[in-house]
């Protein structure tokens, strides 16, 4: 963690460095992205000789995404399918990327989120991806496959918005908790026209009925 007058660097330089050496890809290529955007996921593969050292690999990556969001959804993804190699060859490149933590007066708290509906080619099973905001600074994020197949994109997104919604309430209170007061309403943004329409409308009909229980999750909290 590196100080200046305007805030904090979070970065875990180091920890890359020592990451790559085990893994001996300290000579390894970079590339500029963490997945090859013509990624297509199967399980025809061969499998892993030696399985408990790439679920130490993976572990480690996903201790490092406390300062790298930008690997947050790739990491979820390398942890079904084998795709560490490419993450580390991404990391060669990117060794010293982390997060500035501005210093200023604001406690706005805003959460956006965004899902893919049966992303997962393998289960049909749809990914769900959100980062919030104190004042500015990103400080949580996190990209996780949903634990049930949906039937709709309103589901897919309106399941995501109560899992953001969650973490905003907690957010909040961890933040008042610490003495930080927080006055103003806090934002939640959404890309969804259904999923917003049920949040501010209580009125569930035959196809909506099967994800009420987030729906009354979001409206009541959208009305307070």
């Amino acid at each position: 963690m590196a100080t200046f007058h305007k805030g904090f660097f979070l970065s875990q330089r180091k920890y890359v460095l020592d990451l790559l050496k085990e893994a001996n890809m300290n000579d390894a290529k970079p590339v500029h992205t963490p997945l090859d955007t013509k990624l297509k996921l199967s399980l025809e593969r061969q499998p892993l000789p030696n399985i408990s050292y790439y679920q130490r690999l993976v572990g480690k990556l996903i201790y490092l995404t406390i300062t790298r969001p930008d690997i947050a959804y790739s990491v979820s993804i390398a942890s079904q399918f084998n795709l560490v190699k490419r993450l580390l060859r991404y990391l060669k490149g990117s060794v010293g990327r982390g997060i500035i933590m501005k210093k200023n007066e604001s406690t706005q708290i805003t959460g956006y989120y965004d899902a893919d509906w049966v992303s997962n080619s393998i289960d049909r099973k749809s990914t769900t991806r959100y980062c919030t905001f104190v004042g500015g600074n990103l400080v949580t994020w996190k990209s996780k496959k949903q634990a049930v197949v949906a039937r709709s994109i309103t589901e897919v997104e309106y399941r995501a918005m109560a899992s953001t919604a969650c973490k905003l309430i907690w957010l909040k209170g961890l933040l008042c908790n610490l003495g930080v007061f927080t006055p103003q309403s806090m934002y939640l943004l959404c890309d969804n026209q259904a999923a917003m329409h049920i949040a501010s409308n209580p009125v569930f009909h035959e196809r909506t009925k099967h994800i009420e229980v987030d729906c009354r999750y979001v409206h009541a909290q959208v009305q307070l």
